[in-house]
């Protein structure tokens, strides 16, 4: 009995020809989630940072929004940028301990770390102070605040990590899309800058040429901005071959209808909000903020008439976009109740010095955050 291996198509007259296996069929491709959904994840995540300074949940939002990085970050430039984002969470938090131990800190102390000589500064500078006393409490302190900060900005390159700028774009109104294009410009310049050197410095190591220092540095800086100048003239071109900036033409009472419900529409966003800020407006507060919202809104739509704009392949804002947008907005809603009932837990004092606790349903709430890991599908390299 032959094997199927050594089956052939025998035509008389002519050589044998293998019979060729079937082709596998191509699976489809996987959807990828939408942009908006990674960054609205994100700024939650970065909103529920600013509602505590427990170095234990900090660390845990870091902890959170670095694993779902890990596994769901797309192999494109923007993504590689994360690390730089790490980067400078590092330097602020060095930033403000060292402003600390320089300038002083407010915190009163009694625990002093070291005594550095203190500059004497003139009669209209009181208040401010060069050197002296380095206390536990003052250090302490400063560290927390620095590490709220530095959670914020990894939580911003996060989305940037996560999240295509360019994908972005296509989602936005046509109303805010020459203010869209300004976003992603600049969202973009750093992770292609930073792309570049690497590149650069990858190219002087084979070539045996010197890429750390500061003679590195200044060898590797002109052409990185000469890349960028190249960048810049292209994206001008090709934004001028498709007609960036031209409008359509629109009635008049339509631009001026527009005009009134975007101005009214914001005016009544920044009432609204000062009404709910207030104890006098809590009344009035809520359906001014909501009547601005739909004004604006309609503004916006109707603002889009000007911008006639084709989408390729828009992306669908489906169940798992809900999802991840909704794990993000619970993590910032419940450390912000967890704000108000338990202040002590969320914001552990250093006057006396006392170790900070986690408390436990904060600590659940943020891991909440882990939720995109399960659901959203992986970017594809």
């Amino acid at each position: 009995m032959r094997r199927n291996a050594d089956r052939v198509r025998a035509t008389p007259g002519a050589l044998p020809v293998p019979v060729s296996a079937p082709t596998p069929r191509h699976r489809p491709r996987a959807t990828t989630l939408h942009p908006g959904a990674w960054w609205l994840w994100s700024l939650s995540l970065g909103t529920a940072a600013t509602r505590t300074t427990n170095p234990l949940l900090l660390t845990l939002l870091i902890t959170t929004s670095a694993y779902v990085v890990a596994t769901h970050r797309p192999n494109t430039p923007t993504a590689r940028s994360y690390t730089a984002f790490l980067k400078l969470a590092l330097a602020v938090l060095l930033i403000r301990l060292a402003f600390a131990v320089v300038l002083g800190s407010p915190i009163p102390g009694t625990h002093v770390i070291a005594t550095l000589p203190e500059v004497p500064l003139p009669g209209w500078a009181q208040g401010i102070r060069i050197g002296g006393r380095v206390t536990a409490e003052g250090l302490l302190f400063a560290l927390y605040d620095g590490l709220k900060l530095a959670t914020l900005l990894i939580c911003v390159g996060a989305a940037n990590a996560l999240a295509n700028p360019s994908r972005l774009l296509k989602s936005l109104p046509g109303a805010l899309y020459e203010m869209g294009v300004a976003v992603v410009v600049a969202l973009t310049f750093a992770p292609n800058l930073i792309a570049d050197v690497q590149r650069l410095r990858a190219a002087r190591r084979l070539r045996g040429r010197p890429d750390k220092g500061v003679r590195g540095l200044l060898q590797v800086a002109l052409p990185v901005l000469e890349g960028a100048l190249e960048r810049s003239v292209a994206l001008a071109a090709a934004m001028d071959a498709r007609g960036y900036g031209r409008t359509a033409d629109v009635p008049a009472p339509v631009r001026r209808t527009t005009a009134a419900l975007t101005l009214g529409g914001l005016l009544g966003v920044c009432a609204g909000t000062y009404g709910l800020l207030t104890a006098e407006g809590g009344t009035y507060g809520l359906p001014v903020l909501l009547a601005g919202l739909a004004a604006a809104l309609a503004g916006l739509h109707l603002g889009g008439r000007r911008s006639p704009r084709t989408r390729y392949r828009p992306d669908r804002w489906d169940v798992r976009a809900w999802l991840v947008t909704g794990s993000g907005v619970a993590v910032a809603v419940l450390l912000t109740l967890a704000s108000v009932r338990d202040p002590e837990a969320l914001h552990p004092g250093v006057v006396p010095l006392v170790a900070p606790t986690l408390p436990l349903w904060p600590a659940a709430a943020v891991l909440l955050g882990l939720l995109p890991t399960f659901i959203a599908p992986k970017e594809p390299s």
